[in-house]
């Protein structure tokens, strides 16, 4: 179904609780698109998602997922949507065998064929009970339900969290395949940042309930850099050319909003490329001044 041009959209979400606060967060999630939500864990990340989900009742502002209310719409959302959290939400006396006929009678476009599929593939007992597999085989069994009923949106919530780097990458790779068509879309919370700089198109940083950053993840890597040199030449930075700064036994290492620009400003220095850790962690400290 297309007449949408985000698969999400969050405007000033704000949900308060004593001692955190979601406060104003917005971001889009454009449609055909693999978004990566990053945050140290408490940082906000399964709260919005929450919220998104209507499992969690905002406070204030709007939330449109598949160009619907969240809210209005909750129940045919939920038919074309599918989510997988960090936990198994089926009972340990199930089988995989059972979940498909729970599913059937869930999901109008639920496929069989497709579910038995990923199971296969996987190498997932159809027969065992959920309570003997492992973590990696429960994730696994959560991401076949979740792409067996042809959802236009997959919802994750740490999802590759414990599991092998192996498994993460074969995962990975069903998400890029589930992704073809351009139809469909995908928001992954992960403190992992090495598997969404593989597959994510953008990015939104979250820390302590505020949106630090969001944008296109080639765009935020190649606009930022990290600036090294001694303690002494840190006076000559402008303030404006700093999100933080780390400092060590051997200098200080800036981290600059415009690589190219502080480039021709500041000709003396070595300026390196950043990973989306290193953006992470410097927007973090954002405000602190210097940091260690």
């Amino acid at each position: 179904m297309t007449g949408y041009e985000n698969a999400i959209t969050l405007k000033d979400v704000t949900k308060h609780y004593e001692g955190f606060m979601l406060d104003h967060v917005s971001f889009n999630v454009p449609k055909g698109s693999i978004m990566g939500f990053i945050g140290q864990n408490g940082a906000g990340k399964t709260t919005t998602i929450r919220s998104l989900l209507n499992i969690t009742d905002i406070d204030e502002g709007g939330i449109q997922i598949l160009g619907l209310d969240h809210i209005k719409h909750e129940q045919e959302i939920k038919t074309r949507i599918a989510v997988v959290f960090d936990e198994l939400p089926f009972h340990d006396i199930f089988n995989p065998k059972d979940m498909a006929r729970i599913f059937e009678g869930l999901y109008p476009e639920w496929d069989n064929a497709v579910y038995m599929q990923y199971l296969e593939r996987f190498q997932l007992p159809v027969k065992k009970k959920i309570g003997q597999f492992s973590k990696g085989m429960k994730m696994k069994l959560q991401i076949a339900c979740a792409l067996s009923h042809n959802a236009e949106l997959l919802v994750m919530d740490e999802a590759t969290t414990g599991l092998d780097p192996v498994v993460r990458d074969e995962i990975l790779h069903i998400f890029m395949e589930y992704l073809k068509d351009g139809e469909r879309s995908i928001l992954m919370s992960s403190h992992i940042t090495s598997d969404l700089e593989k597959i994510a198109d953008s990015v939104t940083f979250i820390d302590k309930g505020r949106i630090l950053l969001t944008g296109y993840k080639d765009d935020i890597l190649e606009k930022h850099g990290i600036l090294k040199c001694a303690k002494d030449k840190l006076s000559e930075i402008a303030p404006e050319d700093i999100i933080s700064i780390r400092v060590n036994n051997y200098g200080a290492e800036v981290m600059v909003p415009d690589r190219e620009n502080a480039g021709y400003r500041y000709r003396d220095a070595v300026i390196d490329p950043v990973s989306l850790d290193d953006v992470m962690l410097y927007y973090v400290h954002k405000g602190e001044g210097e940091w260690s």
